[in-house]
Protein backbone atom coordinates (compact mmCIF):
# COMPACT_ATOMS: atom_id res chain seq x y z
CA UNK A 1 0.00 0.00 0.00
CA UNK A 2 3.16 2.43 0.79
CA UNK A 3 4.58 1.93 -2.33
CA UNK A 4 1.26 2.38 -4.68
CA UNK A 5 0.83 5.57 -2.44
CA UNK A 6 4.57 6.74 -3.51
CA UNK A 7 3.89 6.18 -7.14
CA UNK A 8 0.07 8.28 -7.00
CA UNK A 9 2.29 11.09 -5.01
CA UNK A 10 4.81 11.05 -8.08
CA UNK A 11 2.77 10.71 -10.52
CA UNK A 12 1.06 14.10 -9.61
CA UNK A 13 4.35 16.00 -9.39
CA UNK A 14 4.92 15.11 -12.76
CA UNK A 15 1.68 16.21 -14.04
CA UNK A 16 1.52 19.32 -12.22
CA UNK A 17 5.44 20.13 -13.38
CA UNK A 18 4.11 21.29 -16.92
CA UNK A 19 1.24 23.33 -15.39
CA UNK A 20 4.50 25.31 -13.21
CA UNK A 21 6.31 25.80 -16.27
CA UNK A 22 3.18 27.26 -18.53
CA UNK A 23 2.98 29.87 -16.69
CA UNK A 24 6.34 30.95 -15.84
CA UNK A 25 7.14 30.86 -19.60
CA UNK A 26 3.93 32.71 -20.10
CA UNK A 27 5.50 35.80 -17.85
CA UNK A 28 8.44 35.81 -20.12
CA UNK A 29 6.61 36.19 -23.34
CA UNK A 30 6.12 39.84 -24.78
CA UNK A 31 2.21 40.64 -25.10
CA UNK A 32 0.78 42.30 -27.77
CA UNK A 33 -1.84 44.88 -27.12
CA UNK A 34 -4.53 46.50 -29.46
CA UNK A 35 -4.95 50.09 -29.12
CA UNK A 36 -8.45 49.49 -28.28
CA UNK A 37 -7.38 48.14 -24.65
CA UNK A 38 -5.23 51.31 -23.89
CA UNK A 39 -6.68 54.01 -22.45
CA UNK A 40 -6.51 57.07 -23.46
CA UNK A 41 -4.34 58.44 -20.88
CA UNK A 42 -1.80 55.83 -21.19
CA UNK A 43 -1.84 56.18 -25.24
CA UNK A 44 0.29 59.65 -24.38
CA UNK A 45 3.24 57.53 -23.64
CA UNK A 46 3.13 56.75 -26.96
CA UNK A 47 4.61 58.64 -29.81
CA UNK A 48 1.39 59.40 -32.11
CA UNK A 49 1.66 57.96 -35.62
CA UNK A 50 2.49 54.28 -33.50
CA UNK A 51 0.87 50.95 -33.46
CA UNK A 52 -0.02 51.65 -29.80
CA UNK A 53 -1.17 55.15 -30.62
CA UNK A 54 -2.30 55.72 -34.00
CA UNK A 55 -3.44 58.76 -35.71
CA UNK A 56 -7.47 58.55 -35.44
CA UNK A 57 -8.85 59.37 -38.90
CA UNK A 58 -12.44 58.19 -38.13
CA UNK A 59 -13.95 57.06 -34.79
CA UNK A 60 -17.99 56.84 -35.63
CA UNK A 61 -20.26 53.95 -35.09
CA UNK A 62 -22.12 52.12 -37.78
CA UNK A 63 -25.30 53.93 -37.20
CA UNK A 64 -23.91 57.09 -37.94
CA UNK A 65 -21.51 55.72 -40.88
CA UNK A 66 -25.21 55.11 -42.16
CA UNK A 67 -27.46 58.46 -41.74
CA UNK A 68 -27.16 58.80 -45.87
CA UNK A 69 -30.16 57.51 -47.13
CA UNK A 70 -30.96 54.39 -48.48
CA UNK A 71 -33.16 51.81 -48.48
CA UNK A 72 -33.32 49.70 -45.20
CA UNK A 73 -32.37 46.34 -47.36
CA UNK A 74 -29.80 47.79 -48.59
CA UNK A 75 -28.43 49.38 -44.93
CA UNK A 76 -29.15 45.94 -42.87
CA UNK A 77 -26.19 44.21 -45.34
CA UNK A 78 -23.62 46.54 -44.07
CA UNK A 79 -20.70 46.09 -41.31
CA UNK A 80 -18.03 48.88 -39.77
CA UNK A 81 -14.86 47.48 -40.43
CA UNK A 82 -11.58 49.57 -38.17
CA UNK A 83 -8.14 49.16 -40.17
CA UNK A 84 -4.92 50.14 -39.60
CA UNK A 85 -2.56 51.61 -42.02
CA UNK A 86 0.54 53.72 -43.54
CA UNK A 87 -0.49 57.19 -44.53
CA UNK A 88 1.80 59.78 -46.63
CA UNK A 89 2.97 61.29 -43.63
CA UNK A 90 4.53 57.99 -42.98
CA UNK A 91 2.69 57.28 -39.45
CA UNK A 92 0.12 54.53 -38.92
CA UNK A 93 -3.13 55.93 -38.99
CA UNK A 94 -6.55 53.94 -38.14
CA UNK A 95 -9.75 54.76 -40.09
CA UNK A 96 -12.94 52.55 -40.78
CA UNK A 97 -14.72 51.38 -43.84
CA UNK A 98 -18.46 49.99 -44.30
CA UNK A 99 -18.75 47.36 -46.97
CA UNK A 100 -21.40 44.16 -47.59
CA UNK A 101 -21.28 41.85 -44.27
CA UNK A 102 -20.15 38.90 -46.90
CA UNK A 103 -16.64 40.50 -47.77
CA UNK A 104 -15.91 41.74 -44.28
CA UNK A 105 -12.63 38.91 -43.88
CA UNK A 106 -11.62 40.27 -47.77
CA UNK A 107 -11.28 43.68 -46.56
CA UNK A 108 -9.28 42.33 -42.93
CA UNK A 109 -7.07 40.32 -45.16
CA UNK A 110 -6.49 43.26 -47.68
CA UNK A 111 -5.62 45.45 -45.55
CA UNK A 112 -3.33 43.32 -43.42
CA UNK A 113 -1.55 43.09 -46.81
CA UNK A 114 -1.74 47.00 -47.30
CA UNK A 115 -0.10 47.23 -43.37
CA UNK A 116 2.31 45.22 -43.98
CA UNK A 117 3.92 46.20 -47.15
CA UNK A 118 2.88 49.75 -46.29
CA UNK A 119 1.43 50.61 -48.84
CA UNK A 120 0.02 54.45 -48.38
CA UNK A 121 -3.52 54.92 -47.97
CA UNK A 122 -4.51 58.61 -47.56
CA UNK A 123 -7.16 57.92 -45.15
CA UNK A 124 -10.13 55.40 -45.03
CA UNK A 125 -13.37 57.01 -43.69
CA UNK A 126 -17.33 56.62 -44.47
CA UNK A 127 -19.48 58.70 -47.27
CA UNK A 128 -21.95 59.57 -44.22
CA UNK A 129 -18.66 61.07 -42.07
CA UNK A 130 -19.42 64.66 -40.95
CA UNK A 131 -16.50 65.55 -43.02
CA UNK A 132 -18.53 65.25 -46.05
CA UNK A 133 -21.70 66.71 -44.57
CA UNK A 134 -22.24 69.81 -45.74
CA UNK A 135 -25.58 72.39 -46.39
CA UNK A 136 -27.81 69.56 -45.24
CA UNK A 137 -26.38 66.86 -47.58
CA UNK A 138 -23.65 65.13 -48.21
CA UNK A 139 -21.38 65.72 -51.11
CA UNK A 140 -20.15 62.48 -50.81
CA UNK A 141 -18.51 60.84 -53.52
CA UNK A 142 -17.02 63.82 -55.59
CA UNK A 143 -15.46 65.18 -52.29
CA UNK A 144 -13.90 62.04 -51.13
CA UNK A 145 -12.44 61.87 -54.18
CA UNK A 146 -10.79 65.17 -54.34
CA UNK A 147 -9.20 64.66 -50.53
CA UNK A 148 -7.86 61.39 -51.82
CA UNK A 149 -10.37 59.03 -49.35
CA UNK A 150 -10.47 55.42 -49.78
CA UNK A 151 -14.13 54.53 -49.35
CA UNK A 152 -16.62 51.75 -49.29
CA UNK A 153 -20.64 51.86 -49.32
CA UNK A 154 -21.95 54.71 -50.77
CA UNK A 155 -25.82 54.18 -52.12
CA UNK A 156 -25.46 55.98 -55.16
CA UNK A 157 -25.66 55.10 -59.35
CA UNK A 158 -22.50 54.98 -61.05
CA UNK A 159 -20.14 57.18 -62.75
CA UNK A 160 -22.59 58.77 -65.83
CA UNK A 161 -25.02 56.18 -65.67
CA UNK A 162 -28.71 55.29 -64.17
CA UNK A 163 -27.85 51.98 -62.69
CA UNK A 164 -26.86 51.71 -59.14
CA UNK A 165 -22.67 51.76 -58.43
CA UNK A 166 -21.71 48.70 -56.91
CA UNK A 167 -20.92 50.58 -53.86
CA UNK A 168 -24.91 51.14 -53.31
CA UNK A 169 -24.46 47.15 -52.29
CA UNK A 170 -21.32 47.54 -50.35
CA UNK A 171 -19.70 44.95 -53.48
CA UNK A 172 -17.00 47.95 -53.63
CA UNK A 173 -14.02 50.05 -52.80
CA UNK A 174 -12.29 52.78 -54.37
CA UNK A 175 -8.46 53.39 -52.98
CA UNK A 176 -6.52 56.77 -53.21
CA UNK A 177 -8.12 58.08 -56.00
CA UNK A 178 -5.93 60.98 -56.21
CA UNK A 179 -3.05 58.70 -57.46
CA UNK A 180 -5.70 56.28 -58.92
CA UNK A 181 -7.95 58.20 -60.96
CA UNK A 182 -11.30 57.16 -62.96
CA UNK A 183 -9.99 57.78 -66.90
CA UNK A 184 -12.79 57.91 -70.01
CA UNK A 185 -11.28 59.53 -73.16
CA UNK A 186 -10.98 63.23 -71.97
CA UNK A 187 -12.76 62.38 -69.00
CA UNK A 188 -10.65 62.18 -66.14
CA UNK A 189 -11.94 61.69 -61.88
CA UNK A 190 -11.22 63.55 -59.60
CA UNK A 191 -10.55 66.32 -62.05
CA UNK A 192 -6.41 66.75 -62.32
CA UNK A 193 -5.57 63.22 -60.78
CA UNK A 194 -2.77 61.78 -63.23
CA UNK A 195 -2.07 57.94 -63.04
CA UNK A 196 1.74 57.58 -62.18
CA UNK A 197 3.57 54.16 -61.70
CA UNK A 198 6.16 55.70 -60.17
CA UNK A 199 4.08 57.88 -57.41
CA UNK A 200 3.41 56.20 -53.80
CA UNK A 201 0.21 54.68 -53.57
CA UNK A 202 -0.78 54.00 -57.08
CA UNK A 203 -1.91 50.89 -57.81
CA UNK A 204 -0.34 48.48 -60.68
CA UNK A 205 -0.90 45.12 -62.08
CA UNK A 206 1.89 43.81 -60.01
CA UNK A 207 1.49 45.57 -57.14
CA UNK A 208 0.71 42.97 -53.81
CA UNK A 209 -2.80 44.99 -52.93
CA UNK A 210 -3.65 44.03 -56.54
CA UNK A 211 -2.62 40.71 -56.63
CA UNK A 212 -4.42 39.95 -53.29
CA UNK A 213 -7.78 41.69 -54.57
CA UNK A 214 -7.48 39.26 -57.39
CA UNK A 215 -6.20 35.91 -55.55
CA UNK A 216 -10.09 36.87 -53.33
CA UNK A 217 -12.23 37.23 -56.52
CA UNK A 218 -12.42 40.95 -56.65
CA UNK A 219 -12.06 42.70 -60.21
CA UNK A 220 -9.97 45.29 -61.06
CA UNK A 221 -11.36 48.50 -62.35
CA UNK A 222 -7.46 49.47 -64.05
CA UNK A 223 -7.77 46.23 -66.41
CA UNK A 224 -11.25 47.74 -67.91
CA UNK A 225 -11.20 47.54 -71.88
CA UNK A 226 -13.89 50.37 -72.32
CA UNK A 227 -12.43 52.51 -69.88
CA UNK A 228 -9.82 52.81 -66.56
CA UNK A 229 -11.11 53.06 -63.01
CA UNK A 230 -7.64 52.31 -61.21
CA UNK A 231 -8.96 53.23 -57.96
CA UNK A 232 -11.97 50.95 -57.88
CA UNK A 233 -12.27 47.23 -57.00
CA UNK A 234 -15.76 45.18 -56.98
CA UNK A 235 -16.60 41.92 -56.19
CA UNK A 236 -20.34 40.68 -57.32
CA UNK A 237 -22.37 38.13 -55.02
CA UNK A 238 -24.90 37.75 -57.63
CA UNK A 239 -27.68 36.25 -55.50
CA UNK A 240 -28.17 39.04 -53.17
CA UNK A 241 -29.57 41.13 -56.51
CA UNK A 242 -32.50 38.38 -56.50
Amino acid sequence: MKILVNKIKLGRKYLLFPLFLAIILSGCAPRFISPERIAPIERERYSLGTLQNPVVDSNIALAEGLRKWAPLSFKSKQRLVEVLYYSFDGKIHKGQIIINKRLVRDIQEIFSVIFRTRFPIQSVIPISHNRFYNNGKFNDDDQSMMVNNTSGFNYRTATRSKKLSMHAYGYAIDINPLQNPYIKRRVVLPPGAVYNINKPGTLTRNSPVVKTFKRLGWAWGGEWKSLKDYQHFEKVLKYEFN
